[in-house]
């Protein structure tokens, strides 16, 4: 919408001009109008709705399984078992899933995790979910997340043109922005009415259509058509392309030191409202809201950032984020805090669109799953370990440093990150050895 208005006031065309060409000439069009996207788009949205939930209800069926004494300890548990193991499911699965196109490593996901996710209310209602087994069953479902992450952004490579993978990206972005901030107040609702049993089972009906989607809407030829593959590719395929190309290894590297060093807020900032601000728990949600509203005017805004460089992008948006939590770490007013961090999270929105679209760009069709798969293994560890840090951290500093401390660190990562960007000549996104 920003850049229609900004063609209309250069004279360069009239607003009925521009009213007849949107949505045409939107960024988004091309992305929205293909045949296979269109009819996977309506699965993916209701699964991301129900991930949304799942948020919520993941660790509030913990706290009721758990004893008063070790509730803290099993809601850690859980959480990390819903997102962790896909690091292994990477290095298991490596030399079976590898060759495999996007629509079966996206559908493959989706059917694990609605099978093991509705084994949980199933032995809920016979009367055999103990803590035990509710872990391993969070554990089991996670075990390709990695792989269907990798095999949505592969998809996105294989049915659009480079120039509309920034887009399709983005596209996966807000939705997944939209159902942050609609699934988790949706959770609360259906706790309060059912229990937190019924929300894990809507999760998993929702990845049940997601299934049947990637089932029903890719055409058959092509769902069982591997992608080409390396002969005798090992599990650890994926690594091996990332160690060997350092825009890769750098790019990686960008990623899982802004994600960790973000994780810490995660416990710096309830501390920070309760003890310091003397708030409730609804302020915290504020700021979340706040979060989530700004990340998604900032997802809307990805698709026109196509033309611009995007490793500058990429570690620009580091060093933004880094200053808009200046503000909270310095203990600014809570309207300009609140502020701020909703500008955080338009300027964090972008960051896995051009990330991913320059993993995109870096890969063949025959390594893109494997190194996108080792992508997401290493990634999805760096929040957890950063909020693992999160707690030392308090203790030692105190809640509102720790902030202070988050944003500072960030910022320095990202200046670092440029002068090796620099220094290396890793702006070209393309190593001239894996190139299509």
């Amino acid at each position: 919408m920003l850049s229609l208005l900004l063609v209309v006031s250069s004279g360069r065309m009239t607003p009925a001009t521009v009213v007849r060409r949107f949505p045409y000439s939107s960024p988004y069009w091309p992305v929205l109008s293909n045949s296979l996207l269109r009819r996977i788009l309506p699965g993916l949205t209701v699964s991301a709705l129900g991930d949304g939930m799942a948020v919520v209800a993941v660790s509030w069926l913990a706290l009721q399984l758990a004893s008063p004494g070790q509730r803290g300890l099993w809601v850690a548990i859980a959480v990390a078992a819903y997102t962790v193991p896909s690091v292994v499911g990477t290095l298991v699965f490596g030399r079976v899933l590898g060759g495999r196109n996007g629509a079966q490593l996206a559908g493959w996901d989706a059917t694990l995790r609605a099978g093991t996710l509705a084994a949980i209310p199933v032995a809920y209602l016979f009367g055999a979910l103990s803590l035990g087994l509710y872990v391993t069953l969070l554990a089991v479902s996670s075990l390709l997340h990695s792989w269907g992450s990798a095999g949505r952004y592969t998809l996105i490579a294989e049915v659009l043109p480079v120039r509309d993978h920034l887009a399709g990206n983005a596209v996966l972005g807000i939705i997944a922005e939209m159902a942050t901030i609609g699934g988790p107040p949706l959770a609360g609702l259906l706790i309060s009415w059912g229990g937190a049993i019924w929300v894990i089972a809507i999760d998993a009906a929702t990845f049940a259509v997601l299934a049947l989607t990637y089932r029903l809407a890719v055409p058959a030829a092509a769902a069982d058509r591997p992608a080409p593959a390396q002969t005798g590719a090992s599990r650890t395929a994926g690594f091996g392309v990332i160690r060997r190309n350092r825009s890769l290894l750098g790019l990686l590297t960008l990623s899982f030191g802004f994600f960790f060093l973000f994780g810490p807020v995660y416990v710096a900032l309830p501390l920070y409202i309760t003890d310091e601000l003397h708030a409730s728990a609804t302020l915290l949600g504020t700021y979340y809201m706040a979060f989530g509203a700004g990340a998604l005017v900032g997802g809307l805004t990805v698709g026109y950032l196509r033309r611009w460089p995007l490793w500058v992008v990429t570690i620009g948006i580091v060093v933004g984020f880094g200053l808009t939590m200046l503000p909270l770490g310095l203990g600014a007013p809570v309207s300009l805090s609140l502020l701020s961090f909703a500008i955080g999270g338009a300027v964090w929105a972008p960051y896995m669109p051009t990330s991913m679209a320059l993993f995109q760009r870096s890969t063949t069709a025959a390594n893109r799953p494997q190194v996108l798969a080792a992508n997401g293994a290493v990634t999805v560890v760096a929040v957890p370990a950063g909020t693992m840090l999160g707690g030392p951290l308090v203790i030692a500093l105190g809640a509102n440093e720790t902030l202070l401390f988050c944003a500072i660190a960030i910022i320095a990562f990202g200046v670092i990150a440029t002068g090796f960007t620099v220094l290396h000549r890793l702006a070209p996104p393309v190593d001239d050895t894996e190139r299509e």
